[in-house]
């Protein structure tokens, strides 16, 4: 098998896997009971907390442990809504954001709040300026993706931060679920006040992950209950679920450190053997992130290719995994300013660490016969 659909999930690290089942087995206590059995519990709990602060170098009470990228978008952005409306109602997003950044948008637009979307150059990157121009004296919450989940286009995520930093009273949420591990973010910079992090995206196990919110920020909590996680999320501890997320972060920021050029030369191969392909047209633009590469092939059908390359033992997808089952048009794309006939007929090709050049000569290899193939039934 030749897995290529590494930013809709990827696979768990089998030393992942052996911590989750370790802990699952040997330390199930709930770390809220005050009988020893719990507090050995907690103790993991809490050594977890730590480990990650310092991977991440933020402070252990700035991590807060949640089920993955949709809970830590929508407990960041309706967090900071619900507890600072009486400041003002506007946020200011843009139109590339994935679905649980988007959608979480939308409903507060239900409740009152404005909501400013901003549009995307044909990088599919946001301008810093129109960010600048969109703040209003209302402005509470500024959300930006730091990879995008399709194009893998980076934002200008210091700049942002920059801007937000000589603005006291506006937060800035920074979505890190695809670029973490991949595209360095140093969380330690005082205009950045919250970002979301996903366990399954990093080698770990779906039902995990990660909210920076730094001790500045005052968040409404979207569970109410045992007022665990520094009353920001209520609920029993997934201890085993933490230890193994914190595992997963460690051994991709090992990754990072050491195999990061090995993962930019694999996705310049890709590219380069994809332009030799009279059909290929490129949608990734220059100096996006090194895993996530989105080219189309006007005429042909996106479910149709990854059908036929699936026949193959080969695996790619379309777009998000959140909404591929959706309308073929690449929302994406579109707000880029691509033709339909690119945005209906986009692929997705998304590496790992441990994707080999190999592997991607042999991808390229069945594409071109799935492409033939594909116009020869068309003829």
């Amino acid at each position: 098998m030749i897995y290529l659909d590494n930013s809709a999930t990827t696979k768990p690290d089998p030393g992942v896997l052996t911590s989750f089942e370790q802990i699952s087995s040997h330390y199930f206590a709930n770390p809220s009971s005050i009988h020893p059995f719990g507090g050995e519990a907690e103790k993991l709990l809490n050594m977890a907390k730590k480990q990650a602060a310092e991977l991440l170098k933020v402070k252990q009470e700035e991590v807060v442990f949640t089920s993955g990228g949709t809970e830590g978008n929508n407990m960041a952005i309706k967090g900071i809504a619900l507890q600072h409306q009486q400041r003002g109602k506007h946020i200011i997003t843009t139109e590339i954001e994935h679905p649980s950044v988007f959608e979480a948008c939308k409903s507060l637009e239900s409740l009152g709040f404005d909501i400013t979307y901003l549009p995307v150059d044909q990088s599919g990157v946001v301008s810093a300026l129109d960010v600048k121009a969109a703040i209003r004296k209302d402005t509470i919450l500024i959300s930006v993706m730091h990879v995008n989940n399709e194009l893998g286009s980076i934002q200008p995520i210091k700049e942002i931060a920059d801007l937000v930093a000589t603005y006291p009273k506006i937060f800035f949420h920074v979505d890190d679920v695809q670029g973490l591990g991949k595209v360095p973010l140093p969380l330690s910079h005082s205009g950045i006040n919250l970002c979301t992090m996903s366990g399954h995206k990093i080698n770990g196990l779906k039902g995990t992950g990660i909210l920076y919110v730094d001790n500045r920020t005052t968040l409404f909590p979207l569970f109410h209950g045992g007022e665990q996680e520094r009353n920001l999320r209520s609920g029993t501890e997934n201890v085993a679920g933490t230890v193994s997320m914190v595992k997963a972060l460690r051994l991709i920021k090992e990754k990072e450190a050491t195999r990061l050029a090995n993962l930019y030369s694999v996705r310049d191969f890709l590219l380069n053997s994809l332009t030799e392909i009279p059909e290929v047209v490129i949608n990734t633009p220059d100096n996006a992130a090194p895993h996530i590469v989105n080219f189309s092939v006007p005429g042909t059908k996106p479910e149709v290719m990854i059908h036929i390359l699936a026949e193959k033992d080969i695996y790619i997808s379309t777009k998000s995994a959140c909404s591929s089952k959706q309308s073929d048009e690449s929302k994406i794309l579109v707000a880029c300013g691509f033709p339909r006939d690119r945005a209906i007929s986009a692929l997705r090709v998304s590496l790992s660490y441990e994707t080999t050049k190999e592997e991607i000569q042999q991808f390229i290899e069945v594409l071109k016969q799935a492409i033939h193939q594909f116009k020869k039934v068309m003829e």
